[in-house]
This record gives C-alpha cells, structure tokens and sequence, in this order.
C-alpha cells in the first residue's frame, strides 16, 4: 500500500455505499458527483484495489469493497468514540450527529426542538432526516431515531422520551352522515383513512378497550404512506382516523374532530432510540436529554391529552 487512506475520503466511501449512488451522495452532502468520484478514485489508488462496479445506472461494491466498508465503518466508529472520549474533558459536546423520525413528529416538534439544542451546544453538527418508514440505525448510519410505538430491535436502546395512546377521531361531518361507531365492530361499516404506520400491518388497527387486546381489519377509499395527508383527509371528513392523541388535542378542543369509542386506544409512547447506551456518547445523552426535556415541558413539547394544561411525563 502506497499511502494510507485519508479519513475524509473513507468517510464518503461509507455514504457512497449507503445511498448506492454518486448522485445521491453528492445531493446530500452538497457536493459534485464528480468530486464524490473522483475522491473515491483516489481512495482506490490509496488502497491498491478496486472498490466499486460501476454502471451508467448503478455501483455496486466489489469483494475488496464489502470488506474496506466494513473496515471504514470500525475505523470511523472508532474515530468518534475518540474524539466523544476527548470531549469528555469539556463541558461543551461537538462533532456530527445523525437524527431521524417520522415527517409530523420531526416536522413540528423533533425540528425545532433541536434548533434550540444547536444554538445551546454550536459545536454540534447536526443532521435531521424525517421519513415515514422504519430505519436501521446500524446500516443508515443514524445516531438517534426519534419514534412512535414500539422498539422491537433488540440491539438496540429505547429511551422512553413521552407516554401516549393512539385514538379513534372523525370530523363531525362524517358522523353527521355515517353515525358513530358505538362498537369496535362497527368500524368494518365505515370508511377508514388508513396509514402505513411504522409499527403496524397495513390495514388492521390493533386496540386495547374492555376486552383487552382486540385487532378490527379497516377498510375505506382512502390510503396514504403520509400522515399529514391522512390527518387532513379526517379533516375533510372522509372517514375514521387513527392518530396520537398529541397529534389530534387540538383538533378535538376546537371540535374539527370528534373522539370516537373513547374506550379504545393502543399504547404509542414517544422514543429516542439509540445503538447504545447513553453513557457512551456524550452528543447523543445531551441530545437526547435535551429532547426530553423540550418534547415535555418546552415550547414545542406535545400535549397528548386534550386540554391539558401540562403534557403528561414518562
């Protein structure tokens, strides 16, 4: 081996791999694809091996590829661990910082809560990724998801940030026209605004209520993979949505929606997922402390129970 590889460039190694794409890497890291290839090629002289197949629609990783990823990813992990047990000796904690969570949720509350934790601790870098699908902390690279409902990794650690419950809303339109449900059972006669949520199987909400866990299969003329469009659609008056009760406070205390079978509701505490413990990492305990902090108690924290003059803490 001629040289050894810069750091800098087996970082963008590890995101070319990620994203699958040049373009891709070089759109979220505002760099050319040019420049992302050509640091790569240079990388590859470092090394002495191929590192790539590349195509005019594709890269896929060679042999020598998979195990230089799998290098590059210890050697950075490593890397940061470094510098997190340097800044042990300071109060202030720096360095990137990775954070995910579903659209609404990151949207309204995860956002601003972190422009507040940027202006606080200025020598974090922090990226904020919303999506409405499951991650893989390990493989994408995030240093904390922020998420609804359950955690079933178990690699990973939940920090429980917030206890809520999902409810049953409709706008009083549609019970206007369509009655209200008086049992679980007759939700199968009405429309239902259905969510690819991250926790559950398409098409079959899952409830606790006087019989305990009862599962009830929904059905309507109305999906969507995106929550502000099902909660604008309940809105709207086209049927029976099933939302967090943070999410839906204010609209039931201004009566746009009304609360349907209130004996009904499904666990879907607010979490901060991370790839260890809290201890390990003095960005990601801040970070998520900080949240903490702000998702119940600060400005833009979320009120889970209609009318509450405190949201309820965990």
């Amino acid at each position: 081996m001629a040289n050894l590889p810069n750091l800098s460039d087996l970082r963008l190694f590890v995101e070319v791999v990620r994203h699958g794409s040049f373009v891709r890497t070089a759109t979220e890291l505002g760099m050319s694809p040019s420049y992302v290839s050509k640091r790569i090629g240079l990388l590859e002289d470092d090394l002495g091996v191929r590192l790539l197949h590349r195509t005019s629609r594709q890269i896929s990783t060679t042999h020598q590829g998979e195990k230089t990823y799998e290098w590059a990813r210890g050697i950075l992990g490593s890397v940061q661990q470094m510098r997190d047990a340097l800044a042990e000796d300071d109060s202030e904690p720096q360095g990137a910082l990775r954070v995910s969570s579903s659209f609404r949720l990151g949207r309204n509350h995860v956002a601003p809560a972190i422009s507040l934790l940027a202006k606080r601790y200025p020598q974090l870098e922090i990226s904020l990724t919303v999506l409405d699908r499951p991650v893989d902390l390990l493989s994408e690279g995030f240093d904390i998801d922020i998420r609804i409902g359950q955690v079933p990794e178990p690699h990973l650690v939940a920090h429980r940030i917030l206890q809520s419950h999902r409810i049953l809303c409709a706008a009083p339109a549609y019970l206007e026209r369509h009655g209200t449900p008086t049992q679980l059972a007759d939700l199968a006669k009405h429309s239902c605004l259905v969510f690819r949520e991250r926790d559950q199987p398409f098409g079959t909400w899952r409830l606790t209520g006087p019989k305990g866990l009862e599962s009830v299969k929904v059905t309507g003329t109305l999906s969507s993979n995106n929550n502000d469009i099902i909660r604008q659609w309940a809105l709207d008056g086209h049927g029976i949505v099933r939302l967090a009760e943070w999410d839906c406070a204010k609209s039931l205390n201004d009566k746009t929606l009304v609360h349907v079978l209130p004996a009904y509701r499904w666990p879907a505490d607010i979490w901060a997922v991370t790839t260890g413990r809290l201890s390990e990492s003095t960005k990601v305990r801040v970070c998520v402390n900080f949240l903490k902090e702000q998702l119940t108690a600060g400005p833009y924290a979320l009120w889970p129970t209609p009318g509450a003059r405190q949201p309820i803490r965990s």
